[in-house]
C-alpha cells in the first residue's frame, strides 16, 4: 500500500479557505494532511496543524520558498506550529539543525529544485545520488521527490532509481493527477505521494466534493 497525503494547496501554495476544506474531511479516513509555507503565516500553520491532530491527522509541511533566509523562517515556524514532517528545501544542514530534538521527520528535495512552483533537474542517476547523500544525514529521515515536475526524465526510472538509493521513505510530490500516475508510483516502490490542486481542480474520480474525492484516492491507494 502506498501512502496518500492530501495537501491543502493550490498552485504551490496553501489555499484560503484550508480550515473549512480540513472540517470537511472528519470522518475521511484521511491520516497525512499536507500545507506549503507560502500562503499560509505562522499562525495559521499552527492553527491548522491544531486542527488537524485534534482530526487524529499527522501534518506535513512542504517548504517551496526560493530564498535560503525565507526557507530558514520556514523551518522555524514549522518547528513552533508543531508539525509532525517538514518536507522539501533545498538547505538540508538548514533544516537539519533548526529541527534538531525536534521529533519531526524531515525529508528535504534531491536533485536540483528551482523556481516557484518547483521545478526538479539533474539526471535519475544525479538525482539518487543526491538522495543517498541525505539520506546518510543524521536528521534526514527521508525525500521529497517531484517526479513529475522533471521535464525530461521517466517517471518510474527516476522514483525507482530514488527509492533503490535512499535509506528512507521517498514521499512524490507535485503534479500527481490520475489513478495511472498513482499506480507506476507504487510499483516504483514510493512510501508515498501528494495531491492537492487536482482534488481542488475535480480532476480525480469522486464526484463534486473536496470529502469525495479524498476517499477515492485513498481507496485507489489502498488498492494499488
Amino acid at each position: 500500500m502506498i501512502e496518500f497525503i492530501f495537501m491543502l494547496t493550490h498552485n504551490d501554495r496553501t489555499v484560503d479557505d484550508a480550515p473549512e476544506v480540513l472540517r470537511s474531511l472528519r470522518g475521511s479516513g484521511l491520516r497525512y494532511v499536507g500545507l506549503k509555507d507560502v500562503g499560509a503565516s505562522p499562525q495559521r500553520q499552527r492553527e491548522l496543524t491544531e486542527a488537524a491532530h485534534d482530526m487524529g491527522m499527522e501534518v506535513m509541511l512542504e517548504v517551496v520558498s526560493t530564498s535560503p533566509e525565507d526557507e530558514t523562517a520556514s523551518l522555524v515556524a514549522a518547528r513552533v506550529a508543531g508539525v509532525d514532517w517538514v518536507l522539501g528545501g533545498t538547505t538540508p544542514e538548514a533544516g537539519r539543525d533548526i529541527l534538531a530534538g525536534s521529533g519531526i521527520r524531515y525529508c528535504p528535495f534531491p536533485g536540483v529544485v528551482s523556481g516557484h512552483p518547483s521545478e526538479l533537474s539533474g539526471t535519475p542517476e544525479l538525482i539518487a545520488g543526491h538522495a543517498k547523500e541525505l539520506t546518510a544525514m543524521e536528521g534526514v529521515h527521508g525525500v521529497d521527490l517531484l517526479t513529475y515536475r522533471h521535464a525530461d526524465a521517466d517517471p518510474e526510472e527516476l522514483t525507482r532509481a530514488v527509492v533503490t538509493a535512499t535509506y528512507g521513505p521517498v514521499i512524490v510530490a507535485g503534479s500527481v493527477v490520475t489513478e495511472e500516475q498513482i499506480a507506476l508510483l507504487c510499483r516504483a516502490g514510493a512510501w508515498g505521494f501528494t495531491i492537492g490542486g487536482a482534488i481542488f481542480e475535480r480532476r480525480l474520480p469522486g464526484g463534486d466534493t473536496i470529502a469525495g474525492q479524498v476517499r477515492a484516492v485513498l481507496a485507489t491507494a489502498a488498492g494499488a
